[in-house]
């Protein structure tokens, strides 16, 4: 693919500016994503191709990013290993959630995935020219989720009781999302993703040297699939903190940063010869645009230092953020003189 910044910055070009999309960024805080879900839920766009493309590609219209990313979710990769999976208005539930330890059976059926490649296909037929990043979630996080059988239980408690005291299963349980995990990467490279990123939105929610020596051999298993096919990768281990250290050119290309560390720390800790992304704290957009302004200048000479740095978020959007302040930061971006 020619003339993107934000592949060639991944590879590691010197361009004259960061290159910016967002987490979450397809759909939720869009006007025209609100539209149709007044008469689609969750499920049947990410289940109708024409659709799924739709979401994906609404935001580099909206708001003039320079990649995308599928809309999908990390919860697929439980359902194709035969749990029974609903997105409710608060969230998602799964009807046969983990429970107990000793009666979890799984079987992978890599055809429930199928849905997801036919997506990718679409958005490739439908805008060839911009960058397309596919995702998964991370093991971990994907694992906290399997015991989610009340969508408004947001403690993750029972998956973390499951996994202190029941190690060896728990192991056993990870290794299976990781096999899937790694069958649905390759389906997406298959398919035509341009970028991959795995998403451990939870790594912090255990210490960071438990997360190094259990967990991280399993994101370093699903990151490799895409790296051996020279797909560039994105790892994003949020609130991992002080085990940003452990990040080397071995894990993955680029890893993202949380807004609980500064980017200069990040730089300082994390091996030179990865990329940084991140890591605008969403809740800034509710700020004024002499705040928002304040806060985009501060990045400049960090913009101007590191060529290897693309715009993002420390997380996902908040729901209700005013899509006209994402779309001034986008311009801020493109239209700031970064000294390059």
């Amino acid at each position: 693919m020619s003339n993107s910044i934000f592949l060639d910055t991944l590879s590691g070009k010197k361009t004259n500016r960061p290159p910016v999309w967002f987490m979450r960024q397809a759909g939720r805080i869009l006007p025209s994503y609100q539209k149709l879900k007044l008469t689609h839920n969750f499920d049947s766009l990410m289940k109708n191709k024409d659709l799924a493309s739709k979401v994906t590609l609404m935001p580099i219209n909206d708001l003039g990013v320079d990649a995308a990313i599928l809309f999908s979710d990390i919860l697929i990769i439980p359902e194709s290993m035969g749990m029974n999976l609903e997105f409710t208005d608060n969230g998602p539930k799964f009807y046969n959630p983990i429970v107990k330890s000793g009666s979890n059976s799984f079987s992978f059926d890599p055809s429930k995935l199928n849905h997801v490649y036919s997506n990718i296909k679409q958005i490739k037929k439908d805008n060839s020219s911009i960058p397309l990043i596919g995702f998964c979630g991370g093991p971990l996080t994907t694992f906290l989720f399997m015991f989610r059988g009340n969508e408004k239980d947001k403690s993750f408690n029972n998956a973390l009781k499951f996994f202190y005291s029941n190690k060896k299963e728990s192991l056993k349980i990870l290794e299976q999302i990781t096999e899937a995990s790694v069958e649905y990467v390759k389906g997406q490279i298959d398919s035509g993703i341009d970028c991959f990123q795995l998403f451990e939105t939870y790594c912090g929610i255990i210490p960071s040297s438990l997360y190094k020596e259990l967990i991280l051999p399993f994101s370093i298993k699903i990151l490799d699939v895409a790296r051996n096919k020279n797909v560039p990768t994105i790892f994003f281990p949020k609130n991992f903190n002080d085990g940003l250290k452990y990040i080397n050119k071995d894990i993955c290309d680029y890893v993202s940063i949380d807004w609980n560390l500064s980017l200069e720390y990040a730089r300082e800790i994390v091996d030179k010869k990865v990329g940084i992304q991140g890591n605008m704290n969403p809740r800034l957009f509710y700020s004024s645009n002499e705040e928002i302004n304040k806060y985009l200048n501060s990045l400049v000479t960090f913009g101007e230092k590191n060529y290897d740095w693309v715009f993002n978020l420390g997380h996902g959007f908040l729901p209700d953020i005013d899509y006209i302040k994402v779309k001034y930061v986008v311009e801020w971006i493109k239209e700031t003189n970064w000294n390059r």
